[in-house]
Formats: C-alpha cells, sequence, structure tokens
C-alpha cells in the first residue's frame, strides 16, 4: 500500500515536529554556505517556542505528513512572503515541495488576494524556487546578523 500525502493547516502542537525538521534541513543544506555566527543565529530562531509564537502572531503553516509525520512545512508571513518551505530529505524530489507551495499560494490568495510573493532563499534553495516560477531579484546579500540570502520574487499574472 502506497502512503497518501496529506497538507492540512499546522496547529501549535506541531511546532516541535516542524522545529525538527528545519533545524535537520538547515543544518544540511543551509549552514554550509553560511558564516558560524548566521548558522548559530537561525538555530535559535527555529525553537519550537518560536514556531509557536510566529503562529500566534499570525504567520500561516502549513504542514506534509505521510503515515502520521510531519515531512514538510511551508510558513508564510503577512499572506505575502515565503518565510520557510522544507522537505525531509528522504522526501525531497517527490513534488512535496511544489505542493506545499501551491497550498501555501492559493491560501493567500484566498485570504488576501496576494498576487505578488517574497522569499529570502538561501544558496542552495535557489534552483528549486527557479523550478517553482520565482526569478532572483538582486544578488545574494547580507541580511540581519550576516545571514546570506538570495532575494527572489513570483508574480501571479
Amino acid at each position: 500500500m502506497r502512503s497518501q500525502l496529506r497538507i492540512r493547516l499546522a496547529t501549535p502542537e506541531d511546532a516541535r515536529a516542524i522545529g525538527n525538521l528545519v533545524r535537520r534541513g538547515t543544518r544540511r543544506d543551509v549552514l554550509p554556505d553560511q558564516s558560524a555566527a548566521a548558522g548559530a543565529y537561525l538555530l535559535t530562531t527555529m525553537a519550537a517556542r518560536a514556531d509557536r509564537e510566529r503562529m500566534r502572531e499570525g504567520y500561516r503553516y502549513h504542514v506534509a505528513e505521510i503515515d502520521g509525520s510531519v515531512v514538510g512545512v511551508v510558513a508564510m508571513r503577512d499572506d505575502r512572503h515565503l518565510y520557510r518551505l522544507f522537505v525531509a530529505a528522504r522526501f525531497q524530489r517527490r513534488g512535496i515541495a511544489r505542493a506545499l507551495w501551491r497550498r501555501a499560494l492559493a491560501d493567500c490568495r484566498k485570504r488576501a488576494e496576494t498576487r505578488i510573493f517574497t522569499v529570502n532563499a538561501s544558496a542552495r534553495a535557489v534552483p528549486a524556487y527557479l523550478r517553482m516560477g520565482f526569478v532572483a531579484t538582486g544578488r545574494a546579500e547580507v541580511k540581519g546578523p550576516g545571514v546570506v540570502t538570495t532575494p527572489m520574487v513570483y508574480r501571479l499574472d
């Protein structure tokens, strides 16, 4: 029997699983291109309590589940900024990131009629965002405490 992918709105009870998934993905795919200080800062933003607080502040999180386990997450800020998009390594290249993005996109369009979306992509994520239709709006830049990202935009025509 093949496992079914389920995407649903996350709850504060999902914060621990989200944090674990995001920290693993960050260590593997983001930190190699960051300074030690930037990496340490990023990891502090991924605690379960931080995600619960962001949910209370209005960030919208959706999770992808397979057999009841969280295997992916997308988070949106202000119905227009893609804050997080991670899929567990063993479930990558199965369309889960694209499915999460489509769910978040539809949610934002329904809630706020958003037509322009932004993301600050890590170096290793840029190709995936390009495949999903984002375009870079500039070169990689340093933000906040030394975090290097590439600003990107997605426009609905």
